[in-house]
């Protein structure tokens, strides 16, 4: 997770102040730190279920919105019967969810309009955090036991399930959605409103065109090289919010696992940002790979950035490296250390 301190830091030391501007926005971190100090802010993700859970925080409805609205859904879920599974996963959906509960989750899948309506992004997002977790540990979540950071695949979870006698709770999905939403709520929303969008940064100059030449601050965190595979590792909630229920995705482009696809891409995400900057502004980077070394990051960003961007660009420092902490596979790893390096950079852009 791209951590609030890190965001925080980097506002606490700009000189600037116009649109703070995330081309990889993730869960919302930089664009909602952003608003909670009082500064305008907008990002975008490829991934729906960052562009979901971003844009609840970024642009979050009133709690009588979001009450109402679980009202209106229980009551048309009455009687609602979901279509049987069919295939590879229709066994894990049995194992996962009771069939109240299944029923309940379907039903919000079909009905909720993440995409187009605020409440029900918001409502969705909430589902997205119940969706599945360590049901042994907390009432607050949907499934059998499971992780809740990432989905485990069909046919492991349903051999780990049958070894371990471990069958579905009954959940009553609107309950718990209440509770979660009155947890939200007890913070106050940001006074400002941020914009997300569902979109490549690639993209992010034609998606955002009220927002030319506005964007002084970037403070950002592009997918690590050669580290995960985001929506493998989200398949169940790619599912909720509209994909289909299989972990078996297309062959990924290399794009991320190959070194000069990676800068490739950088290059033509920073010429996608380039019509949003403002004539002075200042880029902010944490990107990171297994055995990515602080001088192999530079080089890359610093070329890929002077490449993309129609401008001057420039290192500010010499940057700072740690070791990733608290992974999902330090999970499973104990204390070992992480192999995963993370490097900061700041540039300036003229």
């Amino acid at each position: 997770m791209f951590p609030e301190t890190f965001v925080a830091e980097q506002l606490a030391v700009t000189s600037f102040d116009g649109v703070v501007f995330d081309p990889f926005c993730g869960r919302g971190t930089t664009v909602f730190e952003s608003l909670l100090r009082d500064r305008d802010a907008a990002g975008c993700d490829v991934h729906p279920v960052a562009a979901c859970v971003a844009g609840a925080k970024a642009d979050a409805p009133s709690r009588k919105e979001v009450t109402a609205r679980l009202s209106e859904l229980e009551e048309e879920s009455a009687g609602f019967e979901a279509p049987a599974m069919h295939g590879a996963t229709a066994e894990f959906f049995e194992l996962c969810f009771h069939p109240s509960t299944y029923a309940e989750v379907v039903f919000l899948r079909e009905h909720l309009d993440w995409r187009g309506d605020r409440t029900d992004r918001f409502i969705a997002a909430l589902s997205l955090g119940s969706l599945h977790g360590e049901s042994h540990r907390t009432p607050n979540c949907f499934s059998n036991r499971m992780p809740r950071t990432i989905s485990t695949k069909p046919r492991y979870s349903v051999r780990w399930w049958r070894k371990n006698e471990l069958t579905p709770p009954r959940r009553d999905v609107f309950e718990i959605l209440r509770r979660m939403a009155e947890y939200r709520f007890e913070s106050r929303p940001p006074r400002r409103r941020g914009r997300v969008r569902l979109a490549d940064a690639r993209e992010a100059g034609a998606r955002f065109p009220s927002l030319r030449g506005t964007v002084t601050d970037v403070i950002t965190s592009p997918p690590y090289l050669d580290t995960t595979n985001y929506r493998e590792d989200q398949w169940l909630r790619l599912w909720f919010l509209g994909g289909e229920a299989t972990d078996r995705l297309p062959p990924h482009d290399g794009r991320h696992y190959s070194a000069d696809k990676y800068k490739d891409f950088l290059t033509e995400a920073w010429a996608g940002v380039a019509p949003l900057l403002a004539a002075e502004a200042r880029i902010v980077v944490r990107m990171g790979g297994r055995r990515l070394t602080k001088e192999a990051a530079r080089v890359t960003l610093l070329e890929s950035l002077r490449d993309g961007l129609p401008r001057s660009v420039s290192l500010v420092d010499e940057g700072a490296s740690s070791r990733v902490r608290g992974t999902q596979a330090n999970a499973f790893r104990g204390d070992k250390p992480s192999d995963t390096l993370e490097h900061d950079f700041r540039f300036d852009v003229v």
